[in-house]
């Protein structure tokens, strides 16, 4: 009957699950418990923060795709599962654009290029490329997981400089941060959130970001693109996707909310304080971007010639 349509929906008639395909302290895992601190007390029920990192986030992922539609639970997911996956693994246990349904972007921000302060002396994009081209192969780079936009933007990086390096694979930007303030790693592309810490102790250094124009919460850093390097367009995107055939009024309720939330200036503040860019904006604009992404970088994985199995 029409009339139904029409009615409010009454979700949520029971706890919130939000499986975050990220260790705790990154940068998803921030966002998810800051999120779902303010979306709990909209919703009246408790909102769970689940981290399930491991397979380059498809396993928190998964979690979703295979997830009763009912919009209890939902993946806070970025763009190496989503966008990557498809085009870098041979087999990815669901199918993200059948699968998945895209709710509401929650961040976007860019890599940023940061060195280990006491083994590498650049301070700008070229005294590193200087610097990595005279180390003749023997620099390495942690990244959050194989298939990460850690990953991918580093690789990027190094085929449009002619670099060589070893690639140290780590579970989340907590680690992979890590490595690069103790010197097991000489570099590493990542959001700023886990290397905000290791900045201020002097052991981190920050070069660049990976965007077309600098941004607002790491505006003291020049981009890539103005080095010369326009082509390492990099950005690390995350949002909410719920099951696909969760029913459009709750997923509908859940971006609303997620936007309101997102608006909130002591929120908007969190999250600048972290280096994360809020963004909000409908389903409708999350899944074309969405799509976008797959579309840009299906042919640079090809070119790189990255294969994970």
């Amino acid at each position: 009957m029409p009339l139904l349509a029409q009615q409010p929906t009454t979700w949520p008639t029971k706890p919130v699950k939000i499986a975050v395909p990220a260790p705790a302290g990154s940068s998803l895992d921030i966002i998810a418990r800051l999120l779902g601190e303010r979306l709990s007390e909209r919703w009246g029920q408790p909102v769970v923060v689940e981290n399930k990192p491991g397979a380059g986030g498809m396993l928190g992922t998964d979690v979703a795709a295979k997830a009763s539609p009912d919009g209890h639970t939902m993946a806070l997911s970025f763009n190496g599962p989503i966008a990557f996956a498809p085009y870098l693994y041979a087999k990815v246990p669901y199918d993200a654009a059948k699968d998945l349904a895209p709710v509401v972007m929650t961040t976007s921000q860019p890599n940023v290029l940061a060195v280990n302060a006491a083994k590498v002396p650049a301070k700008t994009v070229k005294e590193f490329v200087d610097w990595a081209t005279a180390a003749h192969g023997a620099m390495n780079y942690a990244s959050l997981g194989n298939g990460s936009s850690a990953h991918l933007t580093m690789e990027l990086f190094m085929a449009e400089a002619g670099l060589k390096g070893t690639h140290i694979p780590f579970n989340g930007s907590p680690p992979a941060a890590m490595a690069v303030a103790q010197g097991e790693a000489d570099v590493t592309f990542m959001v700023a959130p886990a290397l905000l810490p290791h900045v201020k102790s002097g052991k981190v250094r920050l070069i660049a970001v990976s965007s077309a124009q600098p941004v607002d919460s790491l505006k003291d850093l020049p981009t890539l693109a103005s080095a010369g390097y326009k082509a390492v367009e990099s950005m690390a995107w995350n949002g909410l996707f719920v099951p696909a055939a969760t029913p459009a009024a709750v997923v509908a309720k859940i971006n609303a909310d997620v936007n309101t939330v997102l608006s909130e200036p002591a929120v908007r503040a969190a999250l600048d304080a972290q280096g994360l860019t809020p963004v909000g904006g409908s389903a409708a604009d999350f899944k074309k971007l969405v799509e976008a992404e797959q579309q840009r970088w299906a042919p640079i994985i090809r070119k790189i010639g990255v294969k994970l199995d």
